[in-house]
């Protein structure tokens, strides 16, 4: 099956910003993330793309319909929790460009459109300019989490072989309801980078 991928940014954002909470809420339902989302959250969460101008959409697009997404915002623009961590690292903030999820619907994964999704989004933030260091963050889950399938592959490796390494000690604390719980717990995730 023929995929596009199309990067949209600025203005050109918010036509796809319910398309991207649908395949967060559909994706992160799955292990590792585990999330119960919601969509009165994904709008609040995702409304710093449409307000920084740098921001990114890589879009996986079958026809009209998107089944994936991918993206990426100036460090500075990120989150308080994405932004915290790196207060205590050598690198300023505003050195730093931020790959934020990346959200491929199962039928089309295995196809190359995850290695675009890193491609497009380096790529991005090399035009752009200015930027030394690409970083992203991943929940961490024990090898025997009880909600992990036996089919399960981390993505360390994929992750590795993009050029990524994980910064010792560098990691953020986020909470979010999970599929299985009342309430929201909080997560550790870990921070991964690579020079631009």
């Amino acid at each position: 099956m023929a995929i596009d991928i199309k990067t949209v940014a600025g203005p050109d954002i918010r036509p796809y910003l319910d398309d991207l909470a649908r395949l967060r809420i559909t994706v992160f339902r799955e292990f590792p993330y585990l999330y119960d989302g919601s969509a009165e959250y994904e709008a609040e969460y995702l409304k710093a793309y449409t307000e920084a101008a740098a921001s990114c959409i890589v879009l996986a697009l079958d026809g009209e319909q998107v089944v994936g997404a991918s993206t990426g915002i100036p460090l500075a623009k990120a989150g308080t929790e994405i932004r915290e961590p790196w207060l205590s690292q050598p690198e300023a903030p505003e050195q730093i460009f931020y790959f934020g999820e990346s959200v491929l619907l199962s039928g089309y994964r295995g196809q190359g459109i995850g290695k675009r999704f890193f491609n497009e989004r380096e790529a991005w933030a090399q035009r752009l300019g200015g930027y030394s260091l690409l970083t992203f963050c991943a929940v961490i889950r024990p090898v025997d989490h009880p909600q992990r399938p036996p089919e399960y592959v981390a993505l360390d490796r994929f992750w590795d072989n993009r050029g990524f390494q994980k910064r010792a000690g560098c990691v953020c604390r986020m909470s979010w309801k999970e599929v299985t719980e009342a309430t929201e717990l909080m997560h550790t995730l870990q921070f991964w980078t690579k020079a631009v």
